[in-house]
């Protein structure tokens, strides 16, 4: 709709945790040749098992994966530099401290149960524990909200594409130079 480039960091880290011979070398490293199947294909029901639901193994993961997704980041930056601006998504933005490399913050907030029930929807295989599990692991939305240069207000009381569009003339307006 907008042609804006967007670097959806949760899908490139899945994709990275198969293709990025150095991170799975060092997957294989710290938590074995299980983690992936004889295929090559990350074994994710394996580490959800094993790694997951320990919070000392899930933070040895993450400080490998984070830093690998953030050297395929600045590749991608590389690629965009022309465009008069990009996006990043990313779940853990502030946990990954990926934030820190970034001109603005954008959060897209909702009250917890819309996000669940959305989270239920869209992945029918989670159950509500499972979503508190991740929700845990993550950075309190007021917190997030605190943090942010701007809010989007995704909670069914707001429109949201006049929100976005509002933030796209923003930024096309915006002179890169002056930042």
């Amino acid at each position: 709709m907008l042609a804006i480039s967007v670097y959806d960091a949760d899908s490139h880290a899945k994709a990275l945790m198969t293709t990025d011979q150095i991170l799975v070398s060092q997957i294989k490293k710290e938590f074995g040749d299980l983690s992936y199947h004889r295929d090559g294909v990350l074994n994710r029901e394996w580490l959800a098992s094993h790694v997951f639901s320990d919070a000392d193994k899930l933070q040895r993961l993450n400080s490998l994966v984070h830093p690998r997704v953030a050297v395929d980041y600045a590749k991608w930056l590389d690629g965009h530099r022309q465009e008069p601006y990009v996006l990043k998504e990313a779940a853990l933005l502030f946990e990954s401290g990926s934030n820190q490399s970034l001109d603005k913050i954008i959060v897209v907030s909702a009250p917890e149960k819309l996000r669940r029930d959305r989270v239920l929807k869209r992945d029918p295989h989670r159950t509500v524990e499972q979503f508190k599990e991740i929700v845990e692991k993550q950075l309190p939305e007021e917190e997030k909200m605190k943090r942010a240069d701007y809010i989007i207000v995704n909670d069914d009381t707001k429109l949201v594409i006049p929100q976005v569009l509002s933030l796209h003339e923003e930024f096309i307006n915006t002179d890169p130079l002056a930042k």
